[in-house]
């Protein structure tokens, strides 16, 4: 454990589990029980976690490893190390394992958006979830109260605000107008701050800069999507003109992150 920590140390074990057969490095691997979520948020231990997690094909050794980095998730993706360990399960992990964490971090997505380390491991679970947990992350998202909207609460933050362009990059086409027309209703908030202009500005960039002038129709679909209980009270808008043409262009939203 003493050659994990240091900083010459752990390159020689992570070359160790790159080079070396699963079956002779036992000894090695078998130290880490009950210390995963440790070594994952230590600088030098989160990269030989990772390559534990690259290079061990024998489960009957490394499962652990994988179990105690799921009982630690939501502690993991908020550590400005331990998000890195988080984000490689859900890139390279079996579907059930990615679920584990996505259920984990429900309820609790536009807080974990806000974080500066928890933000990544959010654009993981939109780019590598399946299609049902993307669709409860993004309803989880664009949902508000009396108190709060979260999307505008995300569209302000300086990491959030990443959050909203990967679900736009993400996201089906249905959802993809839902979320463009609510952001149109937000135009004029979101120009008062510095990271909601960024959004408007990416946005327009990618779709046309008449897309965020277009007038706002909230559709009987839109409410029903994101179980609006007024949605009787609005009338269904026909898809048309930029709508028809955008939806049908296929184009995709850059996520590179801006320079502040």
């Amino acid at each position: 454990m003493r050659c994990v920590r240091d900083q010459n140390g752990n390159h020689v074990i992570q070359k160790c589990v790159e080079c070396i057969p699963a079956e002779k490095i036992g000894f090695i691997i078998s130290a880490f029980h009950g210390q995963v979520a440790t070594l994952s948020t230590h600088p030098y231990g989160c990269r030989v976690i990772q390559r534990v997690l690259e290079h061990c094909s024998d489960e009957s050794q490394s499962q652990f490893i994988v179990d105690e980095i799921l009982q630690s998730s939501c502690l993991l993706a908020q550590d400005q190390y331990g998000n890195y360990v988080t984000q490689h399960v859900l890139e390279r992990g079996k579907p059930h394992e990615r679920s584990q964490i996505i259920s984990k971090l429900f309820g609790q997505i536009v807080q974990m958006s806000q974080n500066k380390f928890a933000s990544n491991v959010i654009e993981k679970c939109l780019a590598y979830g399946s299609t049902e947990e993307r669709d409860l992350l993004i309803k989880e998202i664009v949902g508000q109260t009396e108190e709060n909207d979260n999307l505008l609460v995300m569209m302000k933050d300086q990491f959030a605000n990443y959050v909203v362009q990967k679900i736009l990059e993400t996201c089906t086409d249905k959802h993809r107008e839902i979320l463009l027309n609510r952001i149109k209703v937000h135009l004029p908030a979101l120009k008062k701050y510095t990271y909601g202009k960024h959004i408007v500005s990416r946005i327009e960039q990618v779709y046309g800069e008449g897309v965020m002038s277009l007038k706002y129709h909230k559709t009987r679909r839109e409410a029903t999507c994101l179980g609006d209980p007024n949605e009787g009270e609005f009338q269904e808008t026909p898809r048309g003109g930029f709508c028809h043409t955008f939806f049908n262009a296929q184009v995709r939203l850059t996520t590179s992150r801006f320079l502040l």
